[in-house]
């Protein structure tokens, strides 16, 4: 089930696509651990045109048909050395909601300081087992500005804010 996003429209999508060019000019866009060497400008144009005209099921698929993500890799293990551990199969689908989620709330952001409005959030997305760390973020009232430096700053998962709320938590934010 997709992330509904509130205010996902044409001015938003601007945004988004104008916070996307920002992080290619910076060389700061955010490749998973789980992509094949190779196929960055794959997935840098893929990105793109999803947040100018689709969603992020559209994106999920589009990783899933053009083979984006390796099929295994190594991971440490805890008392040293490295075994083989399969890509989760939700690796697709984490990355599209949680990369596109993040340019929704860039360019909302951008949105709220010109329109000088605020962001609230809320859930985008039911999941089984909400977190309770995600449960306290719903219905806060947060400042645009310090939000979009904070997702412009840290690329990836884990923000200082915590928003969005990591991968899977369905969270995300609206005009108010």
């Amino acid at each position: 089930m997709p992330i509904f996003f509130e205010n996902l429209d044409t001015t938003t999508r601007d945004y988004m696509r104008g916070e996307v060019n920002v992080d290619f000019e910076n060389a700061n866009v955010y490749y998973s651990k789980f992509l094949k060497q190779g196929l960055q400008d794959t997935w840098d144009n893929l990105l793109l045109e999803a947040v100018t005209e689709h969603d992020e099921a559209w994106l999920e698929s589009k990783i899933e048909s053009n083979q984006l993500l390796v099929d295994s890799y190594q991971r440490k293990k805890p008392k040293g050395g490295f075994t083989v551990a399969k890509v989760p199969y939700t690796a697709p689908q984490t990355l599209a909601e949680g990369e596109f989620n993040r340019f929704y709330c860039r360019g909302l952001c951008a949105r709220a300081i010109e329109e000088g409005k605020m962001v609230q959030v809320y859930r985008g997305k039911e999941v089984t087992n909400a977190r309770s760390a995600s449960e306290e973020k719903i219905g806060q009232i947060i400042a645009p500005k310090e939000l979009l430096e904070d997702l412009r700053v840290n690329v990836g998962v884990d923000t200082a804010l915590g928003l969005p709320s990591g991968p899977n938590s369905g969270l995300t934010i609206k005009l108010v």
